[in-house]
């Protein structure tokens, strides 16, 4: 029984980070020890544009509380344009999420480069307080999902 009120809860987070840029990114966070809240779980991907959309139905499904997918800038993909198919994929994602009672603000997408720790770290802490803001998913998220 978790009788946790709801300023301790903590959501928890699914990243899916291209290799090239934003895995990069959060590497160098790291390592220039910028600190970012510590709720989010990396799977790196090889290119955004590779992450197929039941992979986030699926962590949503899994208990995520949201999930980011963050690739590398427009114009500078390591594929050319996977960057920019993921990002078309993700604004269709989002309205059928919307359309089936989801919040498509638990569904969040980002630009971070190889270069840019800071940055990585301020998506982090961003789309953390989103989705406390957000809430515990309802019951719905997992229904809706199915």
């Amino acid at each position: 029984m978790n009788n946790m009120n709801e300023q301790e809860w903590e959501p928890k987070i699914v990243a899916f980070l291209c290799n090239w840029c934003s895995y990069a990114g959060a590497d160098l966070a790291g390592t220039s020890r910028i600190q970012y809240p510590p709720n989010v779980r990396v799977i790196r991907v090889p290119c955004s544009g590779r992450v197929n959309p039941l992979y986030i139905i699926r962590a949503l499904q899994e208990g995520a509380d949201g999930v980011l997918v963050s690739g590398c800038h427009p114009g500078d993909c390591h594929y050319s344009t996977g960057n920019m198919y993921a990002r078309r994929k993700f604004t269709v994602l989002k309205n059928l999420l919307e359309y089936v009672g989801v919040e498509p603000d638990r569904v969040q997408f980002s630009w971070v480069s190889a270069s840019e720790g800071a940055r990585f770290a301020e998506v982090i802490t961003q789309v953390t307080g989103d989705i406390k803001r957000l809430g515990k998913p309802t019951r719905l998220v997992k229904e809706a999902t199915r």
